[in-house]
């Protein structure tokens, strides 16, 4: 059965959530027997409650995405995955009901002292964020001060108010960070307001070294989308490209129709491309740029094209480039609407 051969660890669920199969894959993973979680409900995997409620209350026909979950079957065996839930229905299974799919992410040596890392992690970023958030109010507060000072001055305003949005999207960052939660509902988003806030970002740290040029289609809906997150990714982007020594970077928006994103097809979608002139992306690097940890500079964190390739999977969509010296463009496309097909996204790894 192609399930059992599937490099991706898997689990095959019953329409009432109960475990019904375990591949091979998942269960050396996991590093148990599949036989413990037969007959048995989602909490034999070890996800938290509000993992498994989430699960539970998936209606028929739809998916679920968690872009970082806990799995703990036992004390011992704790797990970290991105994971994908949608509905199974083939004539190769015995059954309709539901596929788990667990995209591994960072474990650690668990009988060494690295498994104490990520708490201790944890704990410092905590710190940290208790410490920033102090700064962060002063500046968010003197820049409130200026703006009444300046208020006839219009550039400066719209500059002001670039610090005040970003001081408040870092505040919601910090919070998120103090007080994990699940991901919040999407909700319509004006992308253009979006690259406007990013475009000035890049004037304001670049100057006018660097000419950035807008190619909207302003007939283009809004979209589903967390605004904090979709700007970071987008300001990835930009930032990735004038540090790749492009003079000229331009940003454009369309519309695109019978779009096949993974394996799920949708009647709409936007396509965002950011477009530069730079180096482009080293041919050594040309088939591992959006993992982790890997850059094409010595300065670079390696983080930037993963974390923004993370945040576009959140939105159900996908980001691609193609890449020669003195012309990159990277391109989102970030679906509108449900899939045509309801299938889930099983997207190709």
């Amino acid at each position: 059965m192609i399930f059992e051969q599937l490099a991706t660890p898997c689990v095959r669920l019953d329409v009432a959530r109960v475990v019904r199969a375990v591949n091979p894959a998942a269960s050396a993973w996991l590093g148990l027997s599949a036989r413990r979680f037969y007959d048995r409900g989602l909490e034999s995997l070890g996800f938290d409650r509000r993992e498994s409620a989430a699960m539970l209350a998936l209606p028929a026909g739809q998916s679920l995405r968690l872009a970082r979950a806990r799995l703990a079957p036992t004390p011992e065996h704790e797990r970290f995955a991105e994971v994908r839930m949608g509905p199974l229905v083939s004539a190769a299974e015995p059954a309709p009901g539901w596929l788990l799919e667990f995209w591994p992410q960072a474990e650690f040596d668990e009988d060494g002292p690295s498994a104490r890392l990520p708490l201790a992690l944890h704990a410092a970023l905590k710190g940290l964020a208790h410490e920033v958030k102090n700064p962060l109010a002063g500046i968010r507060g003197a820049a409130q001060l200026l703006a009444r000072r300046l208020a006839t001055d219009a550039d400066a305003k719209r500059y002001l108010d670039v610090i005040s949005d970003e001081a408040r999207r870092l505040d919601r960052l910090l919070d998120r960070l103090l007080d994990p939660a699940p991901p919040k509902p999407l909700e319509p988003v004006n992308l253009h307001a979006l690259l406007e806030r990013v475009r000035m970002l890049a004037e304001a740290e670049a100057g006018w070294a660097h000419l950035i040029q807008r190619d909207y289609d302003v007939s283009l809906p809004e979209v589903p989308a967390d605004a904090d997150r979709l700007s970071q990714a987008l300001w990835n982007l930009l930032r990735n490209a004038l540090e790749a020594g492009a003079s000229v970077v331009r940003l454009r928006t369309r519309a695109q129709f019978g779009v096949l994103i993974g394996e799920q097809r949708f009647r709409r979608a936007v396509r965002i491309e950011i477009e530069d002139n730079g180096r482009g992306v080293p041919p050594d690097l040309a088939d591992r740029v959006f993992l982790p940890l890997v850059s094409g500079r010595a300065q670079g964190s390696g983080l930037g094209l993963t974390l923004s390739q993370q945040i576009v999977r959140e939105h159900r969509g996908a980001l691609s480039y193609r890449s020669r010296p003195g012309h990159s463009v990277f391109t989102l496309l970030l679906p509108i609407g449900e899939a045509l097909d309801g299938e889930a996204n099983t997207e190709s790894r």
